[in-house]
């Protein structure tokens, strides 16, 4: 029985996407490997370097590409940098990312709306990176996004599931798949948003600046992997004001023999 995730007729495996933008290009591979990754972003300036700084030379054979639109202020950016991926040959995945705010980097919903349409009727597969707002992403998903991508807390500051309840309610309300991306900083964390009914995890900085990297990606792997797994078995019911035996009591408790 497979249960595989399904972003814009593609299929995948893995639920874990990897950030890479803070790995050097020969840890890249190892990470991908380490947390079988299949699907792996890129920034567009580094898919264009000449020689050894070229980011695609690090991508194994078979992973898809998820070029971001890193530096676009507004939706016409966006278009242009995603327009270059894919004569890059980096094909028809874009993560739209729209970023005004300089301090909280905080994603521009209304100019992401429209950059998803405007990628879309060109034959893109948009993935926006959204903050976590049931509206917006409902106009995303109507415009043509393949998948929403809500933050989890501001962008690389691994303080986890902070908007937890925001994510819920487009989990439960959305049919696109709701990928959390940004913020989340352990594997435990990743596995809560799994166990909610998240489709997949991105995470970039927490195994970034691990003590140890491929470990890291280990165990985001496995922890991905477990709350998928939870989500699907449907976990247990919670008791509120009193306990229940997990064991039958029988004449222990009454003194009988």
């Amino acid at each position: 029985m497979t249960d595989e995730l399904i972003i814009g007729g593609h299929r995948f495996n893995s639920r874990f996407i990897l950030g890479s933008g803070k790995f050097s290009l020969d840890m890249t591979r190892r990470v991908i490997e380490e947390g079988g990754v299949e699907m792996a972003t890129l920034a567009v300036r580094r898919a264009g370097a000449k020689g050894e700084g070229n980011v695609l030379d690090s991508m194994p054979e078979g992973i898809t590409l998820l070029p971001n639109t890193s530096g676009a202020r507004s939706a016409e950016e966006a278009v242009r940098i995603a327009r270059l991926a894919r004569e890059l040959g980096c094909g028809d995945f874009v993560k739209i990312e729209i970023i005004r705010d300089s301090k909280y980097l905080l994603p521009d919903n209304g100019e992401t709306v429209k950059a998803v349409g405007m990628l879309a009727d060109e034959g893109f597969i948009p993935m926006p990176y959204m903050m976590p707002d049931l509206t917006a992403a409902r106009d995303m998903a109507d415009a043509g996004a393949a998948a929403v991508m809500p933050l989890g807390a501001p962008i690389g500051t691994n303080r986890g599931l902070l908007t937890r309840d925001f994510v819920r309610m487009m989990v439960e309300e959305l049919d696109v798949p709701v990928i959390v991306d940004a913020g989340i900083g352990k594997p435990s964390q990743a596995c809560e948003a799994m166990e909610m009914g998240c489709a997949a995890v991105m995470a970039n900085t927490a195994v970034a600046t691990a003590r140890d990297v491929p470990g890291m990606a280990r165990a985001f792997r496995l922890a991905i992997e477990a709350g998928r797994l939870a989500y699907l078995s449907g976990t247990g019911r919670v008791l509120e004001g009193r306990a229940e035996a997990s064991s039958p009591l029988t004449g222990f408790l009454g003194g009988q023999d």
